[in-house]
């Protein structure tokens, strides 16, 4: 069986990205052995297809031989996946209840707030004080003794005591699902632990080289520290150059955002690009001859994927990484190869490595960028002519920018909720401070011309500042943009078919992808229309606080004890409420008596349209309600010590609401009183958001 060997990669891409991504979402442990045996059915049988290809005449077979080579291909892509996934395993840890956990620390610790974040793999576990061979994944937040702080690093080794949970899940609309990211990386299981809990070994475990480059990284951060005053900036350089992860500021990160140069943040294709071309143009006199100039190609390759160590192998440096190393040693082997295929190529061989990136958003970001690059940038360059040797570049610079937001538009908008407006200018401004910084940067940490730091402190805080100016300027970008995953796929193939159209000059295509794109803006109309007319009561579920959302069209009464700048408030609410196109909210406490529209808000008691609440807390406690009212529901908040039993004699109502500022073995009897009488209730704490519908 034979392809056009120039894009290989690229057929077999596709069918192994669908068997990856289907084993995910519905395979499990019990399909590695069969697994095994249909890869090693179809593998066999392809291999004596391409040995006795002429001889049993396999060419009259075309059709059956290449649907059995996708089927393959899909197979190989499920085959990879279980045998990465963790918790397919059969000594996976959280499969039973151990006192101890070996484990060791296999990622660079992060502290916030006092607590330590760090990804550990187990090596062992102990019931009843025997050891025992366990695997597995644990993401672990370690609250640090602030008198006696242990320190840690990659490779240590650890005996720890506790109890571990699975992930929990997304309760809110709209809220980040921190369960699905983790298990994108292979991570299922989480605990909470102190300090007393833990002991350090003398043992260190992991790859010698990463522990190395994590090192070493550190050292050129303290180098940054020393010599870089301003915080912000020696943020951004640890970030630029050496995808260090400090702490940005929020209005630096949000003026990146803004203008669309958050890619200058995260160390990819450009920033190797930018290296490249640096080490390519100062060992040029290398390439008079042919053996020096295969040295100077091979060190090149060594210096770069040194550089990719150095900066923690994500996955954009990886395949800006793959891609330029196959790209050079094609070049200095004077072959022709298919861009395409490389791409494809990088892709299939870090999905190999590691099947979980297919669901990182860098990821996917990365390589649809570098398509959009190779495909559409030099059909946007043909549009213009332009005869001026500066004015052709920067012809060029907005071709490659156009691009690749193009490409990229559905799934940023999709993940990030906003969209750019002045992404052209951003990309153009940074373009040569960001390879100023780059050059200033290395230069610095290789060559110790700590002389130059004052002037890359000064261009990073003038780039940083010019970023956010252009960010604050008016309808600098368009925000609280919702798509659900099918408003993705129509916008995504609306936008291809279009690109290929124009690309192509294909009139068929160009309707087809216009009227998509009108369902599509139709689509979204419509559910703006909905806004416009809704009216709902969204409980949401919190840990510890409480929230109540009266949604009248786009305003929202906000009943809470949160703030506008509480982190629980913008990780939990804010969400939800921009998701439901709510652009008005009106912040009201628990004590505050409050009349607005439609919304009564009067002695503990809540009417909104036709539903009534109870609102019923400690100051209710050894008192008698009189008179027998009736509510919707009564809401039972900071453990009023009411029984059910006593309160369905005193009130009327349907729903029982409970909240996270109950305590647990409160709520744990509220609930058991409920099920005891079949009253309907509602926690409001580890669940998902109550959602009622007035209309």
């Amino acid at each position: 069986m034979t392809f056009k060997s120039e894009i290989v990669f690229v057929r077999v891409l596709f069918p192994f990205i669908a068997g990856i991504v289907c084993t995910y979402l519905f395979g499990n442990g019990n399909f590695i052995v069969p697994s095994i045996i249909a890869n090693t059915l179809l593998l066999s049988y392809l291999l004596s297809i391409n040995l006795f290809y002429k001889k049993i005449k396999a060419y009259n077979f075309k059709g059956i031989n290449g649907v059995l080579f996708n089927v393959f291909c899909f197979a190989l892509g499920g085959l990879i996946c279980l045998l990465n996934t963790q918790s397919s395993k059969k000594k996976y840890y959280a499969d039973q209840s151990y006192n101890y956990l070996k484990v060791w620390v296999n990622a660079e610790p992060q502290l916030t707030n006092n607590i330590l974040h760090f990804e550990v793999e187990v090596a062992g576990a102990y019931q009843n004080n025997k050891p025992t061979s366990a695997t597995g994944k644990l993401l672990i937040a370690l609250k640090i003794d602030s008198l006696y702080p242990i320190q840690l690093n990659y490779g240590d080794e650890l005996i720890i005591t506790c109890k571990y949970l699975p992930v929990e899940p997304s309760y809110n609309p709209g809220e980040f699902d921190f369960k699905a990211w983790l298990a994108s990386k292979n991570i299922y299981q989480q605990t909470f632990i102190n300090q007393d809990h833990i002991v350090k070994l003398n043992t260190i475990k992991g790859n010698p080289i990463i522990r190395h480059a994590i090192a070493e990284r550190k050292k050129q951060v303290a180098i940054y520290r020393q010599f870089i005053k301003n915080d912000e900036a020696f943020a951004v350089a640890s970030t630029l150059v050496l995808g260090y992860r400090a702490d940005l500021s929020k209005e630096t990160l949000a003026a990146y955002s803004k203008t669309g140069t958050i890619h200058a943040l995260s160390v990819s294709g450009s920033h190797i690009a930018i290296i490249f071309f640096l080490l390519n143009s100062m060992l040029s006199f290398l390439d008079r001859k042919k053996f020096l100039m295969l040295f100077k190609l091979f060190f090149i390759c060594s210096l770069i994927w040194y550089y990719s160590l150095l900066t923690g192998f994500s996955s954009s440096i990886l395949r800006s990484a793959i891609m330029i190393t196959i790209f050079i040693l094609a070049k200095a082997f004077n072959k022709n190869s298919n861009n395409y295929n490389i791409l494809a190529f990088t892709a299939f061989a870090l999905l190999v490595y590691n099947p979980f990136f297919i669901w990182d958003v860098g990821f996917q970001l990365s390589f649809i960028s570098v398509f959009g690059l190779i495909y559409l940038q030099p059909k946007i360059y043909k549009w213009i002519h332009v005869q001026n040797k500066w004015l052709d570049k920067l012809w060029s610079a907005i071709a490659l920018s156009l691009a690749a937001q193009l490409v990229t538009f559905p799934l940023s908008v999709y993940y990030f909720h906003q969209f750019p407006m002045y992404f052209i200018l951003g990309n153009l401004f940074i373009l040569l401070p960001l390879i100023a910084m780059m050059y200033l940067g290395i230069a610095i940490l290789v060559l110790r011309v700590y002389f130059l730091a004052p002037i890359f402190e000064w261009i990073i805080t003038f780039t940083n500042n010019s970023l956010k100016w252009i960010a604050d300027l008016p309808f600098s970008r368009i925000t609280s943009i919702w798509l659900n995953e099918w408003q993705l796929l129509l916008l995504s193939l609306a936008l291809s078919l279009l690109i290929y159209a124009f690309s192509n000059y294909h009139k068929k295509l160009l309707i087809t992808s216009i009227c998509l794109l009108l369902v599509f803006q139709s689509y979204s109309t419509y559910n703006k229309m909905l806004a416009t007319k809704q009216s709902k009561i969204l409980f949401f579920s919190l840990r510890k606080n409480y929230a109540v959302a009266f949604i009248d069209t786009q305003k929202a009464i906000l009943l809470t004890d949160l703030i506008l700048e509480d982190k629980n408030y913008q990780f939990f609410v804010e969400p939800a409420l921009a998701k439901m196109q709510v652009e008005d909210i009106l912040f009201v406490k628990w004590e505050q008596d409050t009349i607005v529209n439609s919304f009564i808000k009067f002695e503990k008691q809540v009417k909104f349209h036709q539903y009534s609440i109870l609102m019923l807390d400690s100051s209710f406690n050894y008192k008698k309600i009189a008179g027998l009212p009736k509510f919707d529901a009564v809401w039972l908040h900071q453990n009023p010590k009411k029984n059910i039993s006593k309160l369905r004699t005193e009130v009327i109502f349907s729903t029982l609401l409970i909240d996270a500022s109950n305590k647990d073995y409160k709520i744990k009897a509220y609930e058991d009183e409920a099920n005891k009488f079949q009253l309907q209730h509602y926690t409001l704490k580890k669940n998902k958001a109550y959602l009622i519908n007035l209309k």
